[in-house]
């Protein structure tokens, strides 16, 4: 059994040396690129309907920087429903190999249609007509009615340009809560944490116990 790596207190980052943790967090997650074997851009995304019932599962985020965590699905799944009743949301990413994880949460926006249209255009071929064929998070009543659905979506698109479908969206997580976590010995892990008022404002620095 792999044992996940285990911190060294000199290692740790002083609150006071990072100015922006987006900067950390371009240094942790380039290094989960390195280590990480499959999907280092993994995580788990919690969201809750009207009656505040958490829901939670796993996407991939596509791209950051310093104005949020961004991922992308159908505006009529369950997620896009949940969102559209409550625009926030919270995420981790964990990173066996590195012994770290990442937690954040804030409001949610939508990115712009142009972001969209890019990183659409940049999925495989297939991935685009399987974008049109599922009615995500809907009743299937068997797997042969979406391979129809597939085989009825290529066709339209045979020898034409896939474009995005109106309701596949991307949506920005805008923290206002980012902590970084390091797997420390005996369990007193590492837990820096930096929290602001709105996803615009300044970040306040500090530590948790563990």
């Amino acid at each position: 059994m792999r044992v996940p790596p285990v911190g060294d207190p000199g290692d740790l980052v002083s609150v006071d040396a990072v100015d922006d943790p987006f900067t950390l967090f371009t240094e942790w997650f380039e290094k989960a690129r390195e280590r990480e074997l499959n999907d280092p851009n993994a995580m788990a995304l919690a969201t809750s309907d009207e009656a505040g019932l958490p829901d939670v599962r796993m996407v991939l985020m596509k791209s950051f920087d310093s104005s949020g965590f961004v991922f992308y699905s159908n505006a009529r799944s369950q997620k896009g429903v949940e969102l559209t009743a409550n625009m926030q949301a919270a995420g981790v990413l964990h990173w066996k190999s590195l012994g770290r994880q990442v937690r954040f949460r804030g409001p949610v926006g939508h990115t712009t249609d142009a972001e969209a249209d890019t990183y659409f255009a940049s999925r495989v071929r297939d991935s685009r007509i399987g974008a049109w064929a599922s009615r995500q998070s809907q009743p299937l009543a068997g797997r042969e009615i979406l391979e129809a659905d597939v085989r009825r979506e290529t066709a339209r698109f045979d020898n034409a340009d896939v474009p995005r479908p109106p309701q596949w969206v991307g949506y920005r997580i805008r923290p206002v809560y980012l902590e970084f976590w390091t797997n420390m010995p005996f369990r007193l892990h590492d837990r820096l944490v930096f929290r602001r008022e709105t996803p615009d404002g300044k970040w306040n620095g500090g530590r948790l116990y563990p």
